[in-house]
């Protein structure tokens, strides 16, 4: 099971007729709680998919095509509006083959987004539509000086409840998600889809954008508020009520999607000219305790899933720590540059784990890394549930003054070829190691050679250590550094497993 990456223009453009319940729209004017009202009327009456068929020259279209179809900003529907923000449609066609529908909000009234070709320009190696032909859309992007002057895309809804956002300085990368069913389960997932999204228009003065969101699929709807706050962090403040159709105990809260390929752990697997390739490098975990996780990803040999924590945590994310433009060499895909992001539960997770998969991939393309919380109740028809949680895209979530996080994970054979051999650089708590205590442990096989020493180059330290799988299939390891009881660095968790 891969999970296609998404592939959005400079901006974009998507959108779909409104299903056959419409939203009510009733004094002072529409709001979160009419999206809750149609949520719930929709959970009551049978699953009814998407219906809406793209025209043969929006489903014919080629990567590049798609690519090169650009909005013009002279028909942004906040044009007189005189915000900080721009609205642009994504246009639906390619791989986004399900129209969704697009409205604004002024003044709590509602107005569809009604999409035509003369909105948009074309790709002059294909034939151009009638201007006056409606496009349907597959969703829409933001855009925001996040620097003086210049305008860009901070925030983009394209593609069943996928988004992605950026902080500045950053670029495109990792996803997230409003709901996850059944992921990696032999059965199939079910992947919900947002089908009518209402956007606030902004007022001059306004520093963040409000968007409400429905979500529907064959086991639940769902109504989502997102408030987002673009600049130096990107913040969303995400509320969501669901109203399951069946009992679904595999879900997960907040997903997050990302790529990772290879890096340092797993260079040997692939024949490339770079260093690394990936949008995220780490899974990382403020336990409910306190304790500080870093778990470095995997591209599997076969399909990973591992659990965290027992309590919804204080936070967790998918994080890119690897921000030197060495680290990839690559100048087209900016690498060093994908955002992080990190999930703050706030209402509705309660007793369960984080959950982590890894799916084997050979292509960049895909993403095949997901991260969610699983709650351990499941979800129950008549018995809405309640959820807020905080969404940041940022470089990286810092960990607390004077403690130590790993900045690189480094593995490979031993000399004989009989042991793997680990390194793990630490940076933040100085490079005297005198009184510090490496405590480290293995699910199974035998631990050898193991070292903690100053790493001067980086002001930092090393440990390192040899395992001795001997006939495991998995291993997992556990590594922190201590002083007089104390955690010097944060807590690295590492699966071996052979390739």
């Amino acid at each position: 099971m891969l999970l296609a990456a998404i592939v959005v223009p400079s901006c974009g453009a998507l959108a779909r007729t409104s299903r056959h319940l419409a939203p009510p729209r009733r004094a002072p004017g529409f709001g979160y709680a009419d999206v809750i009202a149609l949520a719930r009327r929709l959970a009551a009456l049978p699953y009814a998919p998407p219906r809406g068929r793209l025209p043969a020259w929006m489903r014919d279209l080629t990567p590049g095509q798609y690519r090169a179809i650009q909005f013009d900003q002279a028909a942004d529907p906040w044009l007189r509006s005189r915000s900080r923000f721009r609205l642009e449609p994504l246009p639906a066609g390619f791989a986004f083959r399900t129209p969704v529908a697009v409205s604004t909000v002024r003044d709590g009234k509602v107005v569809d987004l009604r999409a035509l070709a003369a909105m948009f320009r074309f790709d002059d190696a294909m034939r151009r539509p009638a201007p006056g032909l409606p496009v349907p859309l597959s969703g829409f992007c933001l855009q925001t000086p996040l620097e003086p002057r210049r305008w860009q895309d901070f925030l983009a809804f394209q593609g069943a409840t996928y988004f992605r956002a950026i902080a500045r300085d950053e670029v495109y990368g990792l996803s997230a998600r409003g709901l996850a069913i059944d992921t990696a389960e032999p059965s199939g997932e079910e992947v919900p889809a947002f089908t009518h999204f209402w956007v606030e228009e902004p007022g001059p003065r306004a520093t963040g954008v409000v968007i409400e969101a429905l979500l529907e699929s064959r086991s639940a709807t769902g109504a989502y508020r997102f408030v987002v706050q673009p600049g130096v962090a990107t913040v969303m403040d995400v509320e969501a009520t669901l109203f399951p159709r069946r009992e679904i105990r595999n879900y997960g809260l907040a997903p997050l999607t990302s790529m990772f390929l290879f890096d340092e752990t797993n260079r040997g697997i692939m024949d490339d000219y770079r260093p690394e390739v990936h949008d995220s490098d780490g899974l990382q975990i403020t336990t409910n305790t306190g304790e500080h996780v870093w778990r470095p990803l995997a591209n599997p040999a076969k399909l990973q899933i591992s659990a965290f924590t027992t309590q919804a945590p204080q936070g967790f994310g998918l994080v890119q720590r690897s921000r030197r433009q060495s680290d990839f060499e690559d100048l087209g895909a900016s690498y060093e540059r994908r955002p992080s992001a990190w999930i703050e539960p706030e209402q509705g997770f309660g007793a369960g784990a984080v959950e982590l998969i890894e799916i084997p991939s050979g292509r960049e393309t895909n993403d095949n890394i997901v991260a969610f919380f699983q709650p351990d109740h499941p979800l129950q028809p008549g018995h809405p549930a309640h959820l807020r949680y905080r969404l940041t895209w940022l470089a990286e979530p810092a960990l607390p003054h004077g403690l130590a996080e790993v900045v690189a994970t480094r593995s490979g054979a031993s000399i004989d070829g009989k042991r793997r051999v680990f390194e793990i650089d630490f940076v933040g708590a100085g490079d005297r190691v005198a009184g510090m205590h490496l405590d480290l442990s293995a699910s199974s096989g035998t631990l050898s050679n193991v070292m903690l020493q100053p790493n001067p180059a980086i002001h930092g330290f090393r440990a390192s250590f040899e395992l001795s799988p001997k006939r495991a299939d998995l291993v997992e390891l556990r590594l922190q550094v201590t002083r007089a009881g104390r955690p010097v660095s944060e807590t690295w968790l590492y699966r071996w497993t052979p390739r």
